[in-house]
């Protein structure tokens, strides 16, 4: 009888362990998968909806180098590799997204963490493999200790623009 009363704690702790877990198992209310139709950038992208409405979608807590010279922002080094390797990675591909406090920027793009089908975070990947740098600004900081600890790594490992 004791372990019947027990049972829904065991439940809740499972459940709060697995929501802890960097990148993976994290489950969202609505899980559609949005298919990328164009990446601006490093770090921002277009996705299109069911409904066939696109959106322009900015990577929260990273910042990929420019790729190309927009108004006083200069092309910056690593910029061309880190919008040609985003591209290869996200072009045609479906992706989920997870919001964090704050959901648009002020120029009104949507600011999400982005998932591959395999359940890999892009943002947490491009930071590790050294294409995008950190880059969180409050109220979005949800994984700003996990992608710190990935651009510790990418560094001592002189992955992407750490070479």
């Amino acid at each position: 009888m004791k372990l019947y009363k027990l049972s829904p704690i065991i439940i809740f702790v499972s459940f709060l362990v697995a929501s802890v877990c960097p990148f993976e198992g994290i489950t969202q209310t609505k899980t559609v998968l949005l298919t990328v139709t164009k990446v601006s950038d490093g770090d921002t992208f277009w996705v299109i909806h069911p409904s066939g409405k696109e959106e322009k979608i900015r990577l929260i807590g990273i910042n990929a180098p420019e790729s190309r010279k927009t108004g006083s922002k200069d092309v910056e080094f690593f910029g061309k590799e880190a919008s040609t390797y985003t591209k290869q990675l996200l072009l045609n591909k479906r992706v989920r997204l997870e919001f964090d406090v704050q959901k648009y920027d002020r120029y009104k793009r949507t600011l999400a963490y982005a998932y591959l089908e395999s359940g890999s975070m892009v943002n947490a990947h491009l930071v590790k493999e050294g294409y995008a740098r950190v880059a969180t600004y409050p109220p979005n900081v949800k994984y700003q200790e996990q992608f710190q600890k990935l651009e510790r790594e990418a560094r001592i490992e002189r992955r992407g623009l750490w070479r």
